[in-house]
């Protein structure tokens, strides 16, 4: 059989992938990770009781707009590692701002209170707890992320699995702020931020062996 009839029997009968049908599964991988997410807060937690109080207060809103404007930018930095020969440009600085912007007001709360106060704002009353719920709340959405990575063509995987770890620590550090009863500044700063950071951490390790082609 000659080549050219050979690549014509291959090509028979293909069909046009639908437009847009990639991004549709990459979209519906994510959206099922962050519900079944929402239901591991919701279940497992649950929202603060004084909730619709705490809604009235500032502090509430930089707690829960902090990690949500880390998983903003890093969606983005995951669509764009999927595909060979995108540049991320400054979309990693995006996601990297709110984090050094929380620390800012965690070193000025820290110096600015009296010494008295700094441990228990730095503590606070789940500080053992934190982490950990944040890193357990975003498993989801990091399983999804690497899934649908696994459907594009990522070449750069350590890279890629960090951006899917940002936006899961983002994604679940937000879907827990609905429930953490803290809210200074010191406590954001470190445990909100280590517990971001868990899924970030094992994104750039398991990257590489995961998501090659």
């Amino acid at each position: 059989m000659k080549t050219d009839d050979f690549a014509a029997l291959l090509a028979a009968q293909v069909e046009p992938v639908p437009h847009h049908a990639l991004w549709r599964r990459f979209g519906l991988t994510l959206a099922a990770g962050t519900a079944l997410a929402a239901a591991i807060m919701l279940g497992g937690y649950g929202t603060r009781p004084d909730l619709a109080q705490a809604m009235g207060w500032p502090m509430f809103w930089v707690k829960l707009m902090f990690p949500l404007c880390v998983a903003v930018p890093a969606l983005v930095m995951v669509q764009r590692l999927g595909r060979p020969g995108m540049r991320l440009r400054r979309v990693w600085l995006l996601a990297l701002l709110p984090v050094l912007a929380v620390w800012a007001m965690g070193l000025h709360a820290w110096v600015t209170m009296p010494q008295e106060a700094r441990m228990p704002a730095l503590m606070g009353q789940t500080w053992r707890s934190c982490a950990f719920s944040i890193g357990l709340i975003s498993l989801p959405v990091f399983i999804a992320a690497l899934l649908a990575l696994r459907g594009l063509a990522p070449t750069r995987p350590a890279l890629a699995g960090a951006a899917a770890g940002a936006l899961a620590g983002g994604t679940g550090a937000t879907l827990y702020a609905l429930h953490c009863p803290e809210l200074t500044a010191p406590f954001l700063a470190v445990w909100y931020v280590l517990g971001m950071a868990l899924p970030v951490a094992a994104g750039a390790l398991l990257g590489p062996r995961l998501l090659r082609w």
